[in-house]
Formats: structure tokens, sequence, C-alpha cells
């Protein structure tokens, strides 16, 4: 694994082939980052599917509503969810989406993400200033390249445990 310099600002997600070690940006998208580490101190995010992967594009989970395939699984409203807070003003900025970057997933309204998110495959430039971006991976990306594809996958993979550093 690699060097966490800040435990507070990172999170560890384990994949069935291993951990992915997720950097938060909270000094450039503060409100996105504090909710990431809110709903994995609550456990919200253990157990959820990755319910839409696009080979050479991205992984998106997070939904917490119908996708936790432990507690009320939804493959036909996988990535319809949410959690039961607010949704999340845009906190866009200069930062591309390149590969390994955490961008919010959301709807057509800027001001709609919640829980959902994405981590990118490859350098994806064209959602550059539509995404919120905050997190990157600084190690595990491998293990990320494995989820199962699929829109939704056919087996989806899930997000065994996700927790903040400070707290492992």
């Amino acid at each position: 694994m690699a060097e966490i310099k800040d435990p507070e600002n990172t999170i560890i997600i384990e994949l069935k082939d291993g951990p992915v070690v997720i950097e938060l940006l909270s000094d450039v998208a503060p409100k996105h980052a504090a909710r990431m580490k809110e709903l994995a101190r609550a456990g919200k995010y253990d157990n959820v599917a990755f319910h839409r992967v696009i080979d050479g594009f991205m992984a998106q989970t997070g939904d917490v509503q119908h996708a936790n395939m432990e507690n009320g699984y939804n493959p036909g409203r996988s990535g319809t969810g949410g959690s039961d807070l607010p949704d999340l003003p845009a906190e866009f900025s200069k930062l591309p989406h390149e590969r390994g970057t955490l961008g919010a997933a959301r709807s057509q309204n800027p001001n709609s993400a919640n829980s959902q998110f994405f981590i990118n495959f490859k350098d994806n430039h064209f959602l550059n200033g539509q995404y919120t971006v905050y997190g990157r991976v600084i190690s595990g990306m491998e293990h990320v390249d494995k989820i199962a594809k699929g829109e939704p996958p056919a087996n989806p993979d899930r997000m065994i445990s996700v927790k903040v550093a400070a707290d492992a």
C-alpha cells in the first residue's frame, strides 16, 4: 500500500482483489470529501455494488439506497439512489479527470451529487469542469482495473468495506 500522509483524508476501499487507497482532496472539494468520510464511517458504502462499469471509461458505485448487495439490493434500481443526506452543491475545480481520479456522480443538475462516485479508468478530459473531482487513487488502481464490466455487470463486484484510514 501507498504511504498515507493524511489518514483523516484517506479512504481505503477493500475490493475482491485487494485494497484501493484514495487520497481525498478536502482542500479542493471539502463538502464531497466530508460526505464520503461520513458515509464510510457509518458503514453505508460496505457491500455496495459497482453498478455501471464501462471499459476504458470509468467504474461507478456508491448507491447506498439500492445497491447494497447484503441489504435490499435491487439491480433494477441500482444507480438511481443516494443517501438520506441532502444533495451537495457542485465543487468544480481546475483539476482534470485523469486516470485514477474520483468524480462525483450526479443527475443533469450540477448540484445533485449525493453518495455515488466514479473512478476514471483513463484520462476523461471531456468531463473537466462538469463533475466534481474530489479524490485520487494513490495505490491499488490495478484492482480497480479488474472490476467486472457492464451496465449493469452480470455479476457485479462490490466495495467489501470502505474505511477512513484514521479509523482503520
